[in-house]
């Protein structure tokens, strides 16, 4: 009933979004194109598709020949206009994922502008060595014409199904996707059967020189966040945990969890949640309410927690967070960074 309800509200979003990309197609707005290789990564849906971890395996593998500079949107963050990230940027200031990417990566230059194509020349003027731009959550934006396009898709969401918002998760027209260069297919099931990757292949591509690639998210062992504060090491098998998240898309990470550990409470946030206070007050009555029991977050929902006076001690020595990567299913990662790389210095 309710999906019936947002019908008329979807039809009208599709048509502002088809409108809004006939204006570039005829000209009308301009995508403008810059003397740098400017690599986007990107998604045609809303909630998390991994592009974190995938702007993550560009930079550790472009920076072996290349100065990358990362740029983002630096969604959720309450000041506006060209910041650079610092290691100690606030995540309020900067975002939390750029700020996640700026600590994993302290020698890249990252940096956070609504307005991509003025932090692409900010960044050309205030940074000449860089050589590389990787821009993250650009595919709508158009006012950058990228040299390569990478679209993230949700294989537990697929783009043949799905609806325009409100009415589902697509933010964008399928149709656009002709403007891909690479699709990388995230939260695949470890045995997918090679007939849905046949669907999912001639769904997505609409060019000849498009290639699929097909990945799923492969966890760490949970580290903890404070580690001269920790009750341990690492967490055993079963060990009684409080799963806390605030992300797009927390069903992998919740399932996970539950397939190696004690999961005695859930706590599913909002995406780019921001923490208050009363969280960690929470989180220290849910330790108290499960004795032996820690906290295990995202990676993403960790960078927001490294305030230490703010986190009350019994949380900060229960707190751990679990590091996840992309791995590929049936190419190489290196099969396909190589490839962009190839793209990269081509023509």
């Amino acid at each position: 009933m309710l999906k019936c309800l947002l019908a008329p509200a979807a039809l009208l979003y599709r048509a502002g979004v088809t409108f809004r990309h006939r204006l570039f197609d005829w000209g009308i707005l301009k995508s403008e194109k810059f003397d740098i290789p400017i690599i986007c990564i990107g998604n045609i849906t809303v909630g998390g598709t991994g592009k974190t971890p995938m702007a993550e395996m560009l930079i550790a593998y472009m920076s072996q020949m290349h100065r990358v500079a990362l740029l983002s949107r630096g969604y959720g963050r309450r000041t506006r206009g060209y910041l650079e990230v610092r290691g100690d940027s606030h995540y309020r200031d900067v975002g939390d994922e750029p700020l996640q990417i700026k600590l994993k990566f302290p020698g890249t230059v990252v940096v956070v502008c609504e307005k991509r194509a003025e932090g692409i020349r900010r960044i050309r003027a205030e940074h000449p060595e860089v050589d590389l731009i990787i821009m993250d959550d650009g595919f709508q934006h158009r006012y950058v014409d990228p040299k390569i396009n990478i679209v993230m898709i949700d294989a537990t969401r697929p783009v043949q199904h799905d609806k325009m918002l409100p009415q589902g998760t697509l933010r964008d027209i399928p149709e656009q996707l002709h403007r891909a260069h690479y699709f990388v297919v995230t939260k695949c099931p470890e045995r997918m059967a090679p007939i849905d990757r046949r669907i999912l292949r001639k769904v997505l591509i609409q060019v000849a020189y498009q290639r699929v690639y097909f990945t799923r998210f492969e966890s760490f062992m949970p580290q903890p966040l404070y580690a001269g504060e920790a009750v341990g090491e690492h967490l055993a098998p079963g060990s009684r945990v409080i799963a806390l998240s605030g992300i797009g898309n927390p069903a992998p990470f919740l399932q996970t969890l539950r397939s190696r550990y004690d999961v005695v409470e859930e706590v599913t946030l909002d995406d780019h949640h921001v923490y208050k206070v009363r969280d960690m007050n929470l989180l220290r009555d849910l330790l108290a309410r499960h004795p032996g029991s820690v906290v295990v977050t995202t990676e993403k929902d960790a960078v927001k927690m490294t305030n230490r006076a703010k986190i009350p001690a019994a949380v900060r020595a229960a707190l751990y967070y679990m590091p996840i990567n992309i791995s590929f299913i049936e190419d190489s990662a290196t099969d396909f960074l190589q490839k962009v790389e190839e793209d990269v210095r081509g023509n």
